[in-house]
């Protein structure tokens, strides 16, 4: 499909565009280059087939997936949405050919194959008659856009007109996203309160979100107290700045104010190596060298040190976030006026005085905004927490050096939102609801996190225009 739209797409701008070059040539001057005729011919070619590409699959799955479930006999009718989403893998695995062996086929029920053959069939007459359908509307929306082609029509008015249709669109549908995200967060959100009290889940000083799916069941204390998750989290994230925020930041200075042109240009590639390198890599590297180092050394000095600690995750999630930082105050430094810096050097300052004193102050809303914005990174992070903090959620105390004792394992917000929602979950439970409830709070901080740096940016940069 992707190539028929395509190749539809590149042949509509040529016909357009030819289209355009006869009618200059034989009736006289376009008020549109030929090029825009193209670009007409081709939007207009484009547009439909893209929403045949987009919307065929979602109403022709349904669809499919209705006829796939009516051939079932009645008594391999789902009973609820776990059971159908159950009889669907099986009934897609059959209809994809990846069953080749009778006897493993043989353990799938006559109806659920006759269904699956059913299911097969469908999609593949769907895949045909949607290739059909899209070489019908390309070539007939290129045979009505060429029509309007003349030697008056307004190709180029018309183009922008499709471009800034389609920017307003995206920017809608980013908004719409962000809209949805945040109403089915807060809905699913609502359902976990209306079984757990607001107070319980924020003040609760015990996390274990276990309960018993049947009366009979015993061992599930079903716990929120969310502290615990709270005081990992914040604990994580304030050991990563300490290191992310001086090294980027003084990173960012050097590269900045002291290194030469040629030391920038090979320390700076270097250092944003860091930033492509996978989280997961970094987990692997905290739990097989980081955490076992710390462990040797608090044991050299006689200090209990767990094999999995806040503080080897807080150190590798750090070191993660130099980049981040130190790119961004570095933009930051070097949009401070050059004139700035000569007026200081004017009235005899020294270059460390001209930093601290003059570029610094300038760029703190900068500097401020990318500290901000690394604190909403080490929050959201997941894979190195897991493995090199581990999943453990402590009790809190009122004793304050064992609650916050970096050297012990920890359990984060993102860690437990992912391990709430493994494998197959029902959306009806405490425990998997918890997950909204704990993904609410963070969108919460990160949403306060970055109001802050508005703020701080919003105060200070009319002192340095």
């Amino acid at each position: 499909m992707l190539v028929l739209v395509a190749v539809l797409v590149v042949l509509a701008f040529f016909y357009g565009k030819s289209r355009g070059s006869a009618l200059g040539g034989t009736a006289g001057q376009l008020h549109s280059l030929p090029y825009y005729h193209g670009y007409f011919v081709a939007l207009m070619v484009a547009i439909p087939l893209l929403l045949i590409a987009v919307l065929w699959p979602a109403l022709g799955g349904a669809y499919i997936t209705s006829q796939a479930l009516s051939a079932l006999p009645a008594d391999l009718q789902p009973a609820n949405e776990l059971a159908r989403d159950a009889v669907m893998r099986d009934i897609r695995l059959i209809a994809s050919g990846a069953i080749t062996d009778a006897d493993r086929l043989s353990a799938y029920p006559q109806g659920v194959r006759a269904a699956g053959e059913v299911f097969g069939n469908l999609r593949s007459v769907s895949g045909w008659l949607q290739l059909a359908v899209a070489l019908l509307v390309g070539v007939g929306t290129a045979v009505l856009a060429s029509r309007k082609l003349s030697i008056k029509f307004r190709a180029r008015n018309s183009v922008e007109r499709i471009f800034l249709v389609v920017l307003i669109a995206c920017s809608a549908v980013a908004i719409l996203t962000t809209v949805g995200i945040v109403f089915s967060v807060i809905f699913e959100t609502f359902r976990f309160f209306a079984k757990v009290p607001v107070t319980e889940f924020l003040f609760g000083t015990q996390w274990s979100p276990q309960t018993a799916l049947r009366a009979d069941q015993v061992g599930s204390s079903g716990a929120f107290g969310a502290v615990p998750l709270f005081i990992g989290t914040t604990l994580v994230m304030f050991i990563a700045m300490c290191v992310a925020g001086p090294i980027g930041l003084f990173a960012a200075i050097y590269m900045a104010e002291y290194a030469s042109p040629r030391a920038r240009s090979v320390a700076k590639p270097i250092l944003e190596v860091l930033a492509g390198i996978p989280t997961v890599v970094f987990g692997f590297f905290a739990a097989l060298s980081v955490a076992p180092l710390i462990r040797r050394w608090g044991e050299s000095i006689g200090l209990e040190v767990a094999s999995e600690s806040a503080l080897a995750a807080g150190i590798v999630m750090g070191v993660m976030i130099i980049p981040f930082m130190s790119s961004l105050s570095d933009d930051v430094i070097n949009a401070v006026p050059q004139s700035l810096r000569d007026g200081s050097y004017a009235m005899g300052a020294t270059k460390s005085e001209t930093v601290k004193k003059v570029v610094l102050p300038a760029a703190l809303p900068g500097i401020v905004s990318a500290f901000m914005l690394s604190v909403s990174r080490a929050v959201g992070e997941t894979m190195i927490v897991v493995m090199a903090a581990g999943l453990a959620a402590h009790a809190v105390s009122w004793d304050l050096i064992e609650t916050f004792n970096p050297l012990q394992a920890v359990t984060t917000v993102t860690v437990q939102i992912a391990t709430l929602l493994v494998g197959d979950q029902e959306f009806d439970s405490s425990k998997t609801l918890s997950a909204f409830a704990l993904g609410f709070v963070l969108f919460f901080f990160t949403l306060i996190l970055n109001m802050i740096a508005l703020r701080v940016v919003s105060r200070f940069k009319e002192q340095y225009d």
